[in-house]
């Protein structure tokens, strides 16, 4: 008789986490606005909002920002920088292994348009939730911020999907960069479940449960292979190869430095390596 598969809720961060820049900084490059990060960092001091909804706030309120229309997210979203390997990821994501299957989901609170933009064709757009802006249906203007996924906002979506799916709180993986992730690691953690941090942000160091240092979104499998899964250090170089990577190197440690190669002209493998 075969054993049910765990069922783990794997959700991610977008800007930084699968990306290499902030997408409102994109954004700003492209309608020629400067000061963005300034203006972020004024945000902060004030209080006003959920950090990570800053840009939200800008399209809303701020004169020089309230020209952007729909048009304006779904380029910047085609102009982000996305880490390499996404596409294995979700490779592995779809196909699991032995004993294990995963739902991938994006929980950002950067526009939806922009990330469903920049992951078109790689990560299905109902598994992406964003900041959802309301548009006014003649001249195209932001009329009002309906749902932020910042702070606070980022764990009711763990809870509501983790609700949909049936996955218990010790069964949710969640993947972060900066200071709009405390919140939902936090949570995360008081609940059993696993956090990995992709940048060494001070805040995040504390909370997460690994670090994981790369410029490769499949980077994020090895701590999950390792501690989670219990797989050798050889195993997870196998897998690594079978979706066309090499494990260049690895400090393995509670912050993982990983150096991630591609091989050329790889073909997707018919199934999921079998240890």
């Amino acid at each position: 008789m075969s054993q049910t598969p765990r069922h783990y809720l794997l959700a991610s961060d977008f800007d930084q986490t699968l990306s290499f820049k902030d997408s409102g900084v994109v954004l700003s490059e492209l309608l020629g606005i400067s000061g963005f990060e300034e203006r972020v960092a004024g945000l902060a001091r004030s209080n006003l909002i959920q950090q990570g909804g800053e840009l939200a706030y800008l399209i809303r309120h701020d004169p020089e920002f309230r020209g952007v229309r729909r048009e304006h997210l779904i380029e910047t979203g085609r102009r982000v920088r996305l880490k390499s390997a996404i596409p294995a990821l979700m490779d592995f994501m779809d196909r699991g292994t032995p004993g294990f299957k995963f739902s991938f989901f994006v929980i950002s609170a950067a526009p939806r348009e922009i990330v469903t933009s920049a992951l078109a064709s790689v990560v299905p757009p109902e598994n992406i939730y964003g900041t959802e802006l309301a548009y006014d249906s003649r001249s195209g203007e932001v009329t009002a911020i309906n749902r932020v996924p910042a702070g606070y906002g980022k764990v009711a979506v763990i809870e509501e999907l983790q609700h949909r799916l049936h996955i218990s709180p010790d069964r949710v993986i969640y993947v972060g960069d900066g200071g709009s992730d405390v919140h939902v690691m936090l949570h995360v953690n008081n609940h059993d479940g696993f956090t990995i941090a992709v940048s060494e942000n001070q805040q995040l160091a504390r909370i997460a449960t690994r670090i994981v240092v790369s410029d490769n979104a499949f980077s994020i499998m090895v701590p999950i292979l390792d501690q989670l899964m219990h797989w050798k250090a050889g195993d997870i170089r196998e897998l690594f190869e079978t979706h066309g990577l090499t494990l260049n190197d690895w400090e393995r440690d509670r912050t993982d430095r990983v150096s991630i190669g591609e091989v050329l002209n790889f073909a997707a493998p018919a199934s999921a390596a079998v240890r």
